[in-house]
Order: C-alpha cells, then sequence, then structure tokens
C-alpha cells in the first residue's frame, strides 16, 4: 500500500461511496493494484472513485464490489431504527438505504428489502446537470418503470429522447439502451422500479 494511499483525507462524507469502498478494501487488506487486477479497472480510476473525485458506472461499481467480495447493497446506509422482524417486509421512512452518487449529481433512496429480489424500488433525486451518464446502459433482463414525482426527467430510449414532467410515468425492457438525466432547473424526482433488483 503506498504512502498517497495512506493519505487519503478522512474529510470524506461518513456515507460516501468511496469512503465504504475504500474501508472495504482495507478491511480486507487489499491494494489499489489487487483491486484493479481483479476487476480490470485502472488504478487511478480506483484511486478517483475511492477520493470522491469520480463517481462510478453501474458496471465498474458491480465490478469493484465483486473484487472486494461485497454485496453492491452494502453501499447503500441504513439507519438503525428499523423495528424487529420488519426487515424482510417493511423499510421504514428513517431506515432507507442512501446511494449518494455525489459525482453523477444524484441520490438514490432503496424503498424495497432485500428479501424480495425479485423486484426493487427507490426514490431517485438528480440534481440540475446531474444524469446517469453520457453514454447509454442497458441490463441483460429485466424491465424498468417509474413515475416523476416533482421537476423534469430526460430519458433516452434507444436513441428516442423523451420529456416527461410532474406525473408522467414510463416504462421498458432493461435490454434496451437508455440514460436519464435532470432535464429543468431543479431537483427532478422520480420514483422508479426495476426487476429483477439491480442493488
Amino acid at each position: 500500500m503506498s504512502l498517497a494511499e495512506d493519505k487519503l483525507e478522512d474529510g470524506l462524507p461518513s456515507g460516501s461511496i468511496g469512503r465504504k469502498l475504500r474501508l472495504r478494501r482495507k478491511v480486507r487488506g487489499l491494494s489499489l493494484q489487487d483491486i484493479a487486477t481483479r476487476s480490470g479497472i485502472s488504478i487511478g480510476q480506483l484511486s478517483q472513485i475511492e477520493r470522491d473525485i469520480s463517481s462510478p458506472s453501474l458496471r465498474s461499481l458491480r465490478l469493484i464490489c465483486s473484487a472486494l467480495d461485497m454485496p453492491m447493497g452494502w453501499l447503500f446506509d441504513s439507519g438503525s431504527n428499523s423495528e424487529e422482524g420488519d426487515d424482510s417486509v417493511v423499510v421504514r421512512a428513517d431506515n432507507r438505504r442512501v446511494l449518494d452518487l455525489t459525482g453523477k449529481g444524484m441520490v438514490k433512496e432503496l424503498l424495497t428489502p432485500d428479501s424480495c429480489p425479485g423486484v426493487q424500488m427507490m426514490f431517485i433525486t438528480i440534481r440540475p446537470g446531474g444524469s446517469s451518464g453520457d453514454q447509454p446502459y442497458n441490463h441483460p433482463e429485466g424491465a424498468k418503470c417509474g413515475t416523476v414525482l416533482e421537476g423534469v426527467l430526460g430519458l433516452e430510449l434507444e436513441g428516442t429522447r423523451y420529456r416527461l414532467e410532474t406525473g408522467d410515468s414510463f416504462a421498458f425492457e432493461a435490454v434496451k439502451l437508455h440514460r436519464f438525466w435532470c432535464a429543468g432547473d431543479h431537483d427532478c424526482r422520480v420514483a422508479w422500479v426495476v426487476a429483477p433488483a439491480i442493488y
């Protein structure tokens, strides 16, 4: 482990993806080189992700988590107020896991428990200028749907662009190339559902 790695600032938010990935790597006793070799992601990119300078794509997150032997769900913050017996059925409002994708201008709040992997619902808040990325992506199976709760959502699906306003909804097969972004001057909040679960 290099001196540069050891000097990584601890001033990162406690819930940041980079901090969680770095802590997991340290616990496993692995270097950035180890993770780069296992994941196929460059050391430079891994370092930027750990320092929250760069936000990883979903694909990169999967590769990194696999290299760290950790489920992606661990990247979500979780409160500590759940009542006994609720965990497999109910997710309390103050106990949602949160994935803060600062570099993408986006925050995801997971609304469904891990006990139901066939479907997953989340609130996505996209800040002005925030997006899923410049390049469309897809999944090998499943479907996605949602509704815009506030703001304006830009959605590109197989090269066709849509502008969705508050109350509008959408649905598509996850194998189709897609991307999305905040299309207005204020935060866009979307109730987003994927099947099967991806986190």
